[in-house]
């Protein structure tokens, strides 16, 4: 009997608690639910950001391997190192966005058949160019003057690497004749838009490479008479903003 009783008396509890002032207000009820679900929300969504701005990241990193072969083979007849400040002007504008000149290292490289025949035929650099503050990235393939001659003479160095073309291994281009190829190599410390923490040390590489135009002579002039210092040569590490020689 006395057992039943406090069973009623249990179950009565619930019931009068129903009536309570307290338990019949919800007017903070949707805040207690945004503090919940708030940290799972944002984390979401900064995450979604951070993923969309990787992604545009890669894609104007490709546009600007594209864009500097590209400008680099429209160059009629000749090119110059005049030809150069303004190819590493458009990478500067285009990459703006994403804070490229500084975090980046470009390599432009003109690569050509060496004219030679037989055990002596191969592929060389003819020149290269170099833009971005990243001090951190050089050529994967050979600088300037570098060949596949074995024993070819002074400035020329012999690169083994070169002999069956240049890029990676299993993916190598090549090129004969008097044709000339422009390969761009594009590496990029990304800048996270949120947090590093997200998909830590990014590191974007792309390449490209176009033939030379209408173009039989590949030489790299210098009609204005670009001082040496002032020139981008591969041993500078300058931007449009902080330009070699400055």
């Amino acid at each position: 009997m006395i057992l039943n009783t406090v069973k009623i008396r249990l179950r009565a509890v619930p019931d009068k608690c129903r009536n309570l002032r307290l338990v019949k207000d919800t007017s903070g009820l949707a805040l207690i639910e945004f503090a919940f679900t708030a940290p799972i929300l944002l984390t979401v969504g900064l995450t979604g950001l951070e993923t969309a701005h990787l992604a545009t990241s890669h894609m104007q990193v490709s546009q600007i391997a594209m864009l500097a072969a590209d400008n680099a083979s429209r160059a009629r007849e000749t090119i110059d190192e005049a030809d150069i400040r303004e190819i590493f002007t458009g990478l500067d504008l285009t990459g703006d966005s994403i804070i490229f000149s500084e975090n980046a290292r470009v390599i432009l490289s003109s690569f050509e058949h060496n004219g030679m025949s037989g055990s002596r035929e191969g592929y060389w650099i003819r020149w290269q160019r170099c833009y971005g503050g990243n001090t951190k990235y050089t050529s994967s393939y050979g600088s300037e003057n570098d060949t596949s001659e074995n024993g070819a003479s002074a400035p020329l160095n012999y690169n083994a690497d070169l002999e069956s073309g240049i890029g990676p291994v299993g993916n190598k281009l090549t090129t004969s004749g008097s044709n000339g190829v422009n390969f761009v190599e594009v590496v990029y410390d990304y800048k996270p838009l949120v947090s590093e923490r997200l998909f830590g040390d990014v590191v974007i590489r792309y390449q490209s490479a176009f033939v030379a135009r209408e173009r039989d002579d590949h030489e790299l002039r210098n009609a204005s008479g670009i001082p040496a210092s002032k020139l981008w040569t591969c041993d500078k590490y300058a931007t449009i903003d902080n330009p070699p020689g400055s």
